[in-house]
C-alpha cells in the first residue's frame, strides 16, 4: 500500500535555491519584524530579522576570511542558543557546511566526527568544549580554528588557534567594509546540491555514521509545513530542542519559510517557567518533556488529596469525554458543555496558564508518545501534534494536523513526499526531504537506500487511511523463547502513562521465555513521594531499594499487565539505583534510550530475573 500527497506537492515545488536564499527572502519580506528572542542575563533581548542578517551576514564574511570555502564543514559543539543558529545561518549563507556535535559528545568522538568530516573550523560553546577539541588537535589535520562562543578563559593554548565569537564577527566586518559583496557572492553560487548539513547519528555500537543532507532537503522542510497552512507569521515558537538534532534543524527552516518570532533557550531546566514569561502558541518536543509535565500535575494533586483531588479527578473525567467527541468531529453541549466550562475555570485554565496560556498546540517528535499522555493534554485543552521522522528523513515526513488529529498515529506524509508498508511491514519514505547518503560510507548508504530513491526506515508501521501507525523499530522487535513476538515500545509507552513516579523503562525478552524490564525512578516525583510517606530522609538510591517503593512501582506493573495480551506481560522488573542520562550514554539527546546500550550495560541485572 502507497500513499502520496500530490494535491499539495504543487504548493512546495516552487521553492528557494538555499537555506541562505530562504533566510535572505525572509529578511527581504519582514526586515522589521521580531526573529529571535534569547536569554541576555536576568531579562530577555530580541533580534528583527534585519538585525539579524546584520550578524549573519559579519559571521559569514568572518568565516570567509578564514579562508572557509564551498562545502567545506564548520562544525558547531553546543547547546541550544542563539549563537548557534546565528553561526549555522552564516554557515549556510556562505556554502559552507555545518557539522553538529553535541556538548555530551565525548573527546574520543568529538575527534573522529572533526577527523571523518575533515572540518575545519569549529564553532565551541565554552572553554570546557574548546578543551575536547584543543585535546585532540593532533588527530585533526585539517582543523585551524576554534571560535569559542563565551569567555575562553582557562582554555589551554599557546597559539592563535582559539578566536572569540566578537572576534571573529569583527574579522567579517572588517573584511567587508573592504568586499561589501563578499557574503552576497558566496551565496549566488549555493544550489539545492549543496551539502548543507553533517549530522553524525548517535549509534548504539561502532562509530558514529555522517548523514549527508543538502540545502533542499531543509528547504523543502520548510515549505511542506507551511503548505500544511498550520502555523503563521504571528506564531511565537518556543525552542530548546538541541539544534544539532535533525528536529531542531526543521523548526529553524519552517522558522525561515514562515516568519514567525522564536524564543531560543536550550536549558531544559527553565522550559516551564520560560514558558509562562514567553507565553508561546507552540513548542515542539520529546515524549519525556509532556510526560514529566503530566506526571507532576497528577503526583503533585495526589500529594493534596481531599476535595481538591475530588474536583481535579472530576474535571479530567469530563475532559475525558469530551476528547472522545472532539476526536469523532463532534462537540459537546447541553450539560456537558456547562461542566467542561466548569472543569476548565476550576483545574484546566490553571494547568494551561502555567504553560503561558497562549499554546495552540505541541508538537510530539524523536519518539514515540503514548496515547495516555496526548488524550490527557487533550482534555485539559492542548493538543499535541504526534510527528514522524529521522535524522536520515531530515526529521518531520509525518505530522499529525490540528483539524484532523488522530492520536495513535504521526499523521499524514508531508505534500511532496511519499511512503510505503514494505511486505515485512518496514515504513519506506521517499521525497525530497531523504538525505543523499551516509558521509564517505557508500556501503552503508546502498543499504538503506535503493536504485528507485526509497528509504528503509527501519520501523515498523501501518497505513491507516492514509495516516501512519508506527508500531516499533524493526530491530528493537522481541522474539521470546516461545516464538511470540512482542514489540517493546508499545509497553514502555503503556507504562509511562501508568507510573507517574518512574522516568524509563526497558523491556527486554529476545530469545528469553518471558519479558522483564529495568525501571528507573523520576527522581523529583520519587522524592515527593518520599516526602508524603515519611520517607524523606532517604536517598535515591536507598528509595530505589526499598519495599514500599518497591511495591509502588509493582502496582504500577500489575496495571500496566492488565493491558497486554499474557505473553507480552512484565514478570519481573528492577528498580536501577539511578536514573538512565545523556551523559552516561544511556540517551541519546533527544531523550531516546539507547535500547541495546542500556542492555549490554545492565545485562547480569537482566540475567539475575531469569536464574532460578
Amino acid at each position: 500500500m502507497s500513499v502520496g500527497t500530490t494535491d499539495k506537492a504543487e504548493l512546495v515545488a516552487d521553492r528557494p535555491v538555499s537555506i541562505g536564499r530562504m533566510f535572505a527572502d525572509r529578511v527581504d519580506a519582514t526586515p522589521d519584524r521580531e526573529a529571535y528572542r534569547y536569554p541576555d542575563g536576568s531579562a530577555w533581548s530580541s533580534l528583527t530579522w534585519a538585525q539579524t542578517k546584520d550578524r549573519v551576514w559579519a559571521l559569514g564574511a568572518g568565516l570567509l576570511a578564514l579562508g572557509i570555502e564551498h562545502e567545506q564543514r564548520v562544525a558547531i559543539a553546543s547547546s541550544t542558543r542563539i549563537e548557534w543558529i546565528l553561526a549555522d545561518l552564516a554557515i549556510n549563507s556562505i556554502g559552507a557546511a555545518t557539522t553538529t556535535i553535541y556538548p555530551s559528545t565525548t573527546p574520543e568522538d568529538v575527534s573522529y566526527i572533526l577527523g571523518d568530516s575533515e572540518t575545519r573550523v569549529v564553532f565551541a560553546e565554552n572553554a570546557e568544549q574548546a578543551q575536547k577539541i584543543i585535546d585532540h588537535r593532533s588527530e585533526v589535520g585539517a582543523l585551524t580554528k576554534v571560535v569559542v562562543f563565551d569567555d575562553a578563559t582557562g582554555v589551554d593554548q599557546d597559539d592563535d588557534f582559539v578566536l572569540t565569537f566578537a572576534g571573529l564577527e569583527q574579522m567579517g566586518r572588517d573584511l567587508l567594509a573592504e568586499r561589501p559583496s563578499a557574503v552576497d557572492d558566496a551565496l549566488e553560487v549555493v544550489g539545492p546540491e549543496t551539502l548543507a548539513t553533517l549530522i553524525y547519528t548517535s549509534g548504539t555500537t561502532g562509530r558514529p555514521k555522517g548523514v549527508r543532507l543538502v540545502n533542499d532537503n531543509w528547504v523543502y522542510e520548510g515549505a511542506a509545513v507551511d503548505a500544511f497552512g498550520i502555523l503563521s507569521i504571528d506564531d511565537l515558537q518556543y525552542l530548546w530542542l538541541p539544534l544539532s538534532h535533525s528536529f531542531g534543524k526543521t523548526l529553524e527552516a519552517i522558522q525561515l519559510r514562515i516568519g514567525f518570532a522564536t524564543a531560543v533557550d536550550g536549558n531544559l531546566d527553565h522550559i516551564v517557567e520560560n514558558l509562562g514569561v514567553v507565553k508561546p502558541t507552540f513548542m515542539a518536543g520529546a515524549p519525556r518533556i509532556f510526560e514529566k509535565v503530566r506526571a507532576k500535575v497528577i503526583t503533585g494533586v495526589e500529594a493534596e488529596g481531599g476535595l481538591k483531588k475530588k474536583i481535579f479527578d472530576w474535571a479530567f473525567g469530563v475532559g475525558a469525554r469530551v476528547s472522545r467527541m472532539r476526536q469523532a468531529g463532534r462537540e459537546p453541549g447541553g450539560l456537558l458543555a456547562v461542566q467542561y466550562t466548569l472543569a476548565d475555570r476550576l483545574v484546566f485554565a490553571k494547568i494551561k496558564e502555567r504553560m503561558g496560556g497562549r499554546i495552540r498546540f505541541f508538537v510530539s517528535g524523536a519518539a514515540a508518545l503514548s496515547r495516555d499522555v496526548a488524550e490527557w493534554f487533550h482534555a485539559a485543552g492542548m493538543l499535541i501534534l504526534e510527528g514522524y521522522g529521522l535524522t536520515e528523513t531530515s526529521a518531520a515526513v509525518f505530522v499529525n494536523l490540528p483539524h484532523d488529529c488522530r492520536f495513535g498515529t504521526v499523521g499524514p506524509p508531508a505534500p511532496g513526499t511519499e511512503a510505503k508498508i514494505a511486505d515485512d511491514g518496514e515504513i519506506l519514505v521517499r521525497g525530497p526531504a531523504v538525505m543523499r547518503g551516509y558521509h564517505q560510507r557508500p556501503d552503508l548508504t546502498a543499504e538503506v537506500l535503493d536504485d528507485d530513491g526509497w528509504f528503509y526506515t527501519g520501523d515498523l508501521g501501518e497505513l491507516v487511511d492514509g495516516y501512519l501507525r508506527v508500531t516499533d523499530r524493526k530491530k528493537d522487535l522481541i522474539k521470546t523463547s516461545g516464538g511470540k513476538y512482542v514489540a517493546p515500545q508499545k509497553i514502555e509507552i503503556i507504562f509511562k502513562a501508568v507510573s507517574p513516579y518512574t522516568s524509563q523503562i526497558v523491556v527486554h525478552g529476545d530469545g528469553r521465555n518471558y519479558c522483564t524490564a529495568l525501571i528507573t525512578l523520576d527522581p523529583e516525583a520519587i522524592s515527593e513521594w518520599a516526602e508524603q510517606h515519611s520517607m524523606g530522609h532517604l536517598s535515591y538510591e536507598e528509595l530505589t531499594r526499598s519495599e514500599a517503593v518497591h511495591e509502588l512501582i509493582q502496582g504500577a506493573v500489575d496495571q500496566l499487565n492488565q493491558r497486554l495480551e499474557r505473553w507480552e506481560t512484565v514478570k519481573d522488573f528492577e528498580i536501577l539505583s539511578h536514573d538512565l542520562t545523556v551523559e552516561s550514554g544511556d540517551l541519546t539527546p533527544s531523550l531516546k534510550v539507547k535500547r541495546k546500550a542500556v542492555e549490554k550495560k545492565y545485562m547480569n541485572v537482566l540475567d539475575s530475573m531469569y536464574t532460578p
